[in-house]
């Protein structure tokens, strides 16, 4: 048995042109699949990451932080057009990276993209339920904070050191708290709503991006009348002295920790098999949605900069209390909460469509339990796969604290990026005559660049983080070795193949 076999591409093709029991219904446009991209993309970067970056890490250059995220994801966009594009099957960078670097490699991505999925939605999870809080307390009323925050908290030494609420000892600390129960509650909306179907899911996808984007774009004008220069002086502030708190470490820092709003466009390969046209369509919605969401993200990170110093925006909820400051009129800040609700409750929708699909690729190959590919016979949806990832994501953005959760999701999908980059090098060597509907501009520099870039947002991130990422891949080895292994389809075939071929 080869732990380097790769699927066929066009066993690949074949999959995704079945139709039967276990075939997903196809359903979504080139439209549909942009704002896929963008309902996952706008949320979490905007509405919650944006200020703690700006207030621990890049301070009023955080606009600078998001340039070079999008330039990082615009290498590793055009990487995953092609392939998806040329491998229009459910899984995403899983998928590809069986079709290029073997079993072993998909699985470690397979695994990895856990991270990136599961753990993003619970991490928009904790947003969405602070947005939540702050919306009823306008309209009073108020949830007890028992219910409302996770029972454990992350701190770091400067978070004891500035005796934050909560902060006794550097890492996990215990909050008093029972569960945030609105963070389990939108988990389990969103799961019901992709049970129940992909076209319904769209559409309350496309409903929720309209919105969210008018209600960014009412942040910029709102807030532009209240900019004070004063507050992007000093621009980059001075470094600490401790690397990554401010100083042009702090901009690389912060570039690694809002990376995490850059997630989304990669999910839309998810759905390759629930796009009429995948060869044509996914391009378009990669791209399209990551060119839209970049503007916006720098737009909006400099205008909340100018209205508040950047020292008060390391809060749950940045966008709502910017506007309280400034004294927006009361329906201004009414509709930030209301555009972040809903806003961030679409990022939960596309991120638990793309696990639930990954799981479903995974199942498909036998690496997995077969229970994980079952499609509803009447829905047409991986079902049991999403209550499964929407059980173990309410449980994560339940108990565990937004950090944590944030510097997981960052690193996974990183890895999952330059894997992505590898295998489009590793396909346009071995499979040269390969049809691509789409061609990654300028290879090899395209794909080099994404790697280069990508491993280095990795570099900037503590190495607790990465402590936590082979923790979390030795799990996977111990899983691939116990079971998927053994039930490979893909390693069936070998074994049963004559001594000979």
């Amino acid at each position: 048995m080869s732990l380097w076999a790769t699927k066929s591409i066009s066993a690949l093709r074949a999959q995704a042109d079945e139709v039967g029991a276990h075939s997903l219904k196809r359903s979504l446009g080139p439209l549909n699949l942009t704002t896929l991209g963008i309902g996952a993309i706008i949320g979490a970067g905007i509405f919650v990451l944006t200020g703690q970056a700006a207030a621990l890490h890049a301070g009023p250059a955080v606009p600078i932080s998001m340039i070079l995220v999008g330039i990082a994801c615009a290498f590793a966009g055009l990487c995953y057009a092609e392939m998806a594009s040329a491998v229009p099957v459910a899984g995403s960078a899983y998928t590809y990276s069986y079709a290029t670097m073997g079993e072993l490699i998909a699985w470690i991505i397979g695994w990895d993209l856990v991270l990136e999925y599961a753990a993003g939605a619970a991490t928009v999870g904790v947003g969405w339920s602070g947005h939540l809080v702050s919306l009823l307390s306008q309209i009073g009323i108020v949830l007890p904070e028992t219910l409302t925050r996770a029972p454990t908290a992350w701190c770091t030494a400067a978070n004891v050191q500035a005796a934050v609420a909560g902060c006794t000892h550097s890492g996990l600390n215990l909050t008093g708290a029972f569960i945030n129960a609105p963070a389990v509650f939108v988990v389990a909306l969103m799961s019901t709503i992709l049970v129940i179907g992909i076209r319904e899911s769209a559409t309350v996808n496309n409903f929720i991006v309209v919105l969210k984007v008018a209600i960014v774009l009412l942040i910029v004008f709102v807030g532009l009348g209240h900019i004070n220069t004063a507050n992007w002086r000093p621009f980059i502030p001075a470094n600490t002295g401790e690397w990554g708190t401010f100083g042009p470490s702090g901009v690389l820092r912060g570039a690694g920790l809002v990376f995490f709003a850059y997630i989304g466009f990669d999910a839309v390969s998810t759905a390759a098999q629930e796009a009429r046209n995948p060869q044509r369509d996914m391009p378009i919605g990669i791209l399209g949605s990551l060119a839209i969401c970049t503007i916006l993200y720098v737009v909006v990170a400099a205008v909340l900069t100018g209205m508040v110093p950047y020292t008060e925006l390391n809060l749950p909820a940045p966008m709502a209390y910017a506007m309280e400051r400034i004294g927006a009129p009361t329906w201004v800040r009414l509709m930030v909460d209301v555009g972040a609700v809903l806003g961030l409750g679409s990022v939960i929708l596309v991120m638990l469509l793309g696990q639930a699909r990954v799981f479903y690729s995974m199942s498909r190959d036998g690496l997995l339990g077969e229970w994980a590919s079952a499609v509803h016979p009447r829905f047409r949806t991986p079902y049991l796969s999403t209550i499964f990832t929407g059980i173990a994501v309410g449980l994560a953005t339940g108990i565990l604290p937004l950090q944590l959760l944030g510097q997981l999701v960052n690193i996974g999908t990183l890895l999952a990026f330059v894997l992505v980059s590898i295998g489009v090098l590793v396909l346009r060597r071995t499979r040269p005559d390969l049809d691509r509907p789409f061609k990654t501009p300028w290879v090899p520099f395209v794909p080099i660049m994404a790697i280069v870039c990508c491993f280095g947002l990795m570099l900037t991130l503590p190495a607790d983080t990465w402590l936590r990422l082979l923790v979390w891949l030795l799990i996977g080895f111990a899983i691939y070795f116990g079971y998927s292994r053994k039930h490979s389809h893909l390693q069936k075939e070998l074994r049963a193949a004559p001594a000979g071929d």
